[in-house]
Parts: structure tokens; C-alpha cells; sequence
């Protein structure tokens, strides 16, 4: 700033050189006007200029400053509510990831509880017989499953004529009758070609299970589906005793003969060993041969091997 400013003896000077040169009242309002204020300003000290200029460069400053702030302040929330996104992006990939392990215990947890079937299927194609067994119990088929028991050996087939081949025998494990006198049972199937259906009727050898060893008629039964004849024997030495149960019926142009038996180690037993219960032994028998069948077939005398499935109870 470089004006300079009179005294206050010039100033008035001037002044009433001017009201007297000022004709218009108007004009010499103004110029009244204008002479005040002038007064005013020639009245402030040098500090207090100096101050008033310092004190408008500072308004402008923090005006400034204002301005910047705000516009700074938005690109700041954005920075703070970016990250929101991204970390809400892995929380939900966990839970994608977390959920086919959730969903894979159940599928573990039945695989676990899933347990093999209690029976398993026996089926030959060359005879058209099939049943279900326990799967505890022992198969032999063939030649193999000729079928023992104690006193007696080798069970002979109960056909009138000669012809007679072993299909299939199932042993029931000693293990069930532990402390008994029990030897031995089986399931047994044969099958005879030779034999005609008014011949598959009769047995070779005499019921013998009457108390007073007279003969017994055979007896027409049903067991399960099929209805057959079926008679019994029964032998026996000092130490041991064996009973036998046969049923033949005719299917498919040949004789069936279904065998059940049962061997034990006495009369008598030593050491608190009980007596086995037969009832219980030929009811489990019987369950098996409840669920015989045959294949109705025309190929029933060609060969082809025989199978064995898992079955249900």
C-alpha cells in the first residue's frame, strides 16, 4: 500500500475548498460523505491497518482451507466403505465351501450304517432251484454237498429209482448250539430225472419214526408255495442219533427231494451238556426250504453253472 495520507490540517483545508467549490446540495452531501470517511481512515494507526489486512488474508486462508477439506472428505468415505465387499467375499465362500462337507457326513454316516444282507440267494440253472439261506450258514453244491451225520454217514437219497444227483447242501454252524449235544444239520436238495411224477410220490425207505418202529404212510404237506409229499427216518447207536426229514415234488418233467437232517451225540449226556432242541434246530431248516423255487423251464437238463446273491430276509 502506498498512499500517502495528509495531515489532518490539509485534509480540513481541502475540505472547505471543496464545500466551497460544490454549488449542488446534492454534491455537497456527497462530498460530506466522502470527507468522513476519509477522516476515519486518516484517524487508524499504522498497526491497526496492518492488522485489518493480516486479518482478511487469514479469513481467506481458512476459507481455503474449508473448501479443500470437503472435497478431500469424499474420495475418504470411499476408501472406507471399498473393504465392506471384500470382506464380506470370503465369509461367503467359507459357508459354499463349508456346505458339501455338512452335506457329506450324512452320506458317510449311512455308508457306515449300511450292513450286508442276513441271507444270500442260491440259484442253479441246471435244476431251475433257487432259495434263500442264512449267510452264516456253509454252502457246498455238487458232489461236494453230500451230506453226513453222526450214525449214520453219508445221508442216502429217499428215490425209487436210481438217478438221484446232489444240487446243493447248507450246514448250520455248531457254533449256535454251543453246550448242547449237538453234531450236525443241513438243507439238502437232490434232483431225478428218471423218476415219473406217480413215482416222485413214494420213498425208498419206510417212515421209522413211529416209537414202536411200524412203518408210516407219507403225508401230503405244503410248504410254502409248493406242495410235496414227505416222510422221516431216524437211526441211532449207543453214543449218537440221527433223524432225517424228506419231501420230494415234481416240477419241471424230474423229482425234487428235499432233505433236512439233524445228528446228535447221544441219549445221554455227561459234564451238564443238554439236549439240543430239535424243534428249534428243523425250524430254522424248514425256513430254508419255505423259500425253495423253480424255474419253469424247457433247458432245465442242460448244464450251466449255478450262482449265488445276496439276498434279503
Amino acid at each position: 500500500m502506498a498512499t500517502n495520507w495528509g495531515s489532518t490540517e490539509n485534509n480540513i483545508t481541502n475540505r472547505n475548498s471543496t464545500n466551497r467549490s460544490i454549488k449542488s446540495p446534492e454534491l455537497k452531501k456527497q462530498a460530506t460523505g466522502n470527507a468522513l470517511y476519509g477522516s476515519t481512515l486518516s484517524s487508524w494507526s499504522l498497526q491497526q491497518k496492518i492488522a485489518m489486512i493480516a486479518g482478511f488474508a487469514i479469513l481467506g486462508l481458512l476459507l481455503a482451507v474449508c473448501a479443500c477439506s470437503k472435497e478431500s472428505a469424499k474420495p475418504a468415505l470411499v476408501g472406507v466403505s471399498s473393504p465392506t465387499p471384500a470382506s464380506i467375499t470370503p465369509t461367503g465362500s467359507v459357508a459354499e465351501a463349508a456346505a458339501p462337507t455338512a452335506s457329506a457326513l450324512p452320506t458317510s454316516a449311512k455308508k457306515m450304517a449300511k450292513k450286508r444282507p442276513a441271507n444270500v440267494t442260491y440259484s442253479d440253472a441246471n435244476s431251475g432251484v433257487s432259495f434263500l439261506y442264512p449267510r452264516k450258514f456253509a454252502l457246498a453244491t455238487g458232489d461236494k454237498g453230500q451230506p453226513q451225520l453222526a450214525a449214520v454217514g453219508d445221508v442216502p437219497m429217499n428215490f425209487v429209482q436210481p438217478g438221484g444227483v446232489a444240487v446243493a447242501t447248507v450246514s448250520v454252524p455248531g457254533s449256535l448250539y454251543r453246550g448242547t449235544d449237538f453234531e450236525s444239520a443241513f438243507f439238502n436238495v437232490n434232483v431225478n430225472r428218471n423218476v415219473s411224477e406217480e413215482q416222485c410220490g413214494h420213498f425208498a425207505f419206510v417212515d421209522t419214526s413211529d416209537a414202536d418202529g411200524e412203518a408210516v404212510d407219507a403225508e401230503r404237506v405244503k410248504v410254502g408255495s409248493i406242495e410235496m409229499e414227505m416222510t422221516s427216518g431216524f437211526s441211532a447207536n449207543i453214543m449218537k442219533q440221527a433223524e432225517t426229514q424228506y419231501y420230494h415234488a415234481y416240477e419241471n418233467g424230474a423229482c425234487y427231494e428235499y432233505v433236512l437232517g439233524l445228528g446228535t451225540e447221544g441219549f445221554a449226556t455227561e459234564g451238564g451238556i443238554r439236549h439240543v432242541d430239535r424243534d428249534e434246530v428243523f425250524a430254522r431248516l424248514e425256513k430254508i426250504l419255505a423259500t425253495v423255487k423253480v424255474e419253469v423251464a424247457e433247458h432245465v437238463a442242460e448244464q450251466a453253472p449255478a450262482s449265488i446273491a445276496s439276498g434279503k430276509e
